[in-house]
């Protein structure tokens, strides 16, 4: 598959899936939260609630640019994993699942959003 093929929205979505599974089964890697600004997850949130868009869609972003695929991905990282090596695992991760189908990166944005003690997240 190259990047062009990446226009159906069923593509990005089946690609976006799989890199958020392998990132989610990433040592260090917490949680995940939709990439973008305040306002751009709300006029998500705003799209959904009126059936523009499910609230299933993956949390993780992929557009095909040029030749290339660009993934965006927040990601949320336990307290006791040093953040730079959650996110250079994570990094890893992504690029064996573009990789694996066959597809070259043209950027990959990873952001540490939140970090989370194993105590708040069992507290409650």
């Amino acid at each position: 598959m190259d990047a062009g093929e990446l226009t159906a929205a069923d593509e990005r979505a089946a690609l976006a899936a799989a890199i958020e599974a392998a990132v989610r089964a990433t040592p260090g890697v917490r949680s995940m939260y939709r990439s973008g600004s305040l306002i751009s997850n709300l006029l998500r949130a705003g799209a959904a609630a009126l059936g523009g868009r499910q609230e299933d869609e993956p949390l993780v972003s992929v557009a095909p640019v040029g030749d290339g695929v660009a993934v965006e991905s927040s990601i949320g990282v336990d307290a006791d994993a040093r953040s730079g090596e959650a996110i250079r695992a994570a990094h890893a991760a992504i690029e064996a699942v573009l990789e694996a189908r066959g597809l070259r990166r043209d950027s990959i944005t990873l952001t540490v959003v939140h970090v989370q003690s194993a105590e708040a997240a069992h507290a409650g």
